[in-house]
């Protein structure tokens, strides 16, 4: 087999760090390894899938053709496939797919690298080809998820909930670090359920703490926070830990308690408001992210006004909003009927999306005229894009810098805000 390797990867940063720990390994044993990649020198494609929701599932099967007519057409050599679709529909992919060489799981890095051709090394099973610009990385801390929710499949597809022990995250934290990874961005599917299983209770303040002693480290931003039994010492971190973003992603999904017991959630949308009150109350100036969940089975037009005028009323810093798309083997698959039709989910979408863009200008338009710490993510001429403590990489705004000279990707400045518009602000490198 040829000895460049291209290894495709869909779907969320937690399917990025796994790609990036295979492509470590293949790496390690001596395959020229590129990502998301056109080069025709690459023979073998790897495609690492995504199978949460309908839209994504899509992505992953026309990813999937458009390498699988490559091969046909001798463009590559070998079409493997690994990852969430293929651990959840792998014997249906593979009579509708004869086109893949093999197809793979979610667990499986060494099989994969053994089955190209390659060798594992156990010795440096957590070492990572980073995909990121240098200056941030991705840092999971646990696998898996034991909440159940109605509508998601994540357990089925990952399992429970495993956490990485600490010394090994922080050990891994240090070896970012080594290389220049000055952003830990930490993620899991329920960052806020760390350390259950291995200590009998929730560690993930403890665990940001010793995250913040990483030296090199000058940035930590927390996403994918489950608001049911959110952990108390963790507000105490974040609000004295100068690293910590004050940022934060919790995903909150619905306001209206009948929709929140629909969809098995675990808090009351009453505890829901107290949770969020709270965390802008004893971290002043954070910024809140979350996403919703529209069109789920029962959502009524009362439910969904609530939610929106929840939404205009607490104004949420980042938001999005996805419509309900209905998973085989979910709770809500199987107990519930998908009652709300599909014009009436995307129309609702919008209707939230409407009134968060009015929102978001509004929070931009207060930041005109003050200094901000930017990290610069890339020279796009005519500009250095960039992003506050606010904004994570890949789905939240960016600061938008006049070109000048020495400014380096990754590195730290103040940035005076001159204007702003819906969804990016714009301004002059203040100091270097």
């Amino acid at each position: 087999m040829a000895r460049k390797i291209n290894v495709v990867t869909l779907g969320c940063s937690k399917n990025l760090v796994d790609s990036e720990y295979l492509m470590a390994q293949l790496a390690a044993g001596g395959f020229e390894v590129a990502f998301d990649s056109n080069d025709p020198a690459a023979r073998i494609v790897v495609v690492n899938t995504c199978g949460f929701i309908g839209d994504a599932k899509e992505e992953s099967i026309d990813t999937i053709l458009s390498f699988a007519r490559a091969k046909e057409a001798g463009v590559i050599d070998h079409l493997f496939v690994m990852g969430c679709l293929s651990e959840r529909y792998r014997q249906e992919l593979i009579e509708e797919l004869p086109e893949v060489d093999e197809f793979f799981g979610v667990n499986n890095l060494s099989d994969i690298v053994y089955r190209v051709g390659g060798e594992f090394f156990p010795e440096k099973a957590e070492e990572r080809f980073l995909t990121t610009p240098q200056h941030y990385a991705y840092l999971k801390i646990s696998e898996g998820c034991n909440w159940g929710c109605g509508y998601c499949a994540i357990p089925l597809i990952r399992g429970r909930h495993v956490s990485v022990p600490i010394e090994k995250a922080v050990a891994e934290a240090e070896g970012l670090a080594a290389k220049g990874v000055k952003e830990l961005i930490v993620i899991a599917q329920d960052t806020t359920y760390y350390g259950m299983d291995l200590y009998g209770q929730r560690r993930l303040g403890e665990l940001l703490t010793r995250l913040c002693r990483v030296e090199g480290i000058e940035w930590i931003r927390l996403h994918y926070a489950y608001p049911a039994q959110f952990p108390e010492d963790v507000i105490g971190v974040m609000a004295r830990e100068s690293k910590i973003c004050k940022y934060l992603d919790m995903p909150i999904q619905h306001i209206s308690d009948a929709q929140l017991k629909a969809m098995r959630r675990g808090a009351t949308g009453g505890e829901t408001r107290a949770l969020l009150d709270r965390l802008r109350r004893e971290i002043p100036g954070i910024a809140l992210r979350t996403t919703l969940l529209v069109g789920y089975p029962g959502e009524t037009e009362a439910d969904f006004q609530e939610l929106l005028d929840f939404v205009k009323e607490f104004k949420f810093d980042r938001l999005g909003v996805f419509p309900y798309s209905e998973e085989e083997g979910t709770y809500s698959a199987e107990k519930l009927r998908d009652d709300v039709a599909p014009e009436e989910k995307e129309c609702r979408v919008d209707r939230i999306m409407k009134a968060q863009r009015h929102i978001s200008a509004e929070n931009n338009g207060r930041r005109v005229g003050f200094v901000e710490r930017v990290v610069i993510d890339r020279e796009e001429t005519p500009y250095f894009t960039g992003r506050t403590q606010y904004d994570s990489p890949e789905v939240d705004q960016e600061v938008l810098i006049e070109e000048v000279k020495g400014l380096e990707v990754g590195g730290f400045y103040d940035v005076w805000i001159e204007s702003a518009d819906d969804y990016d602000l714009y301004g002059k490198i203040r100091s270097k």
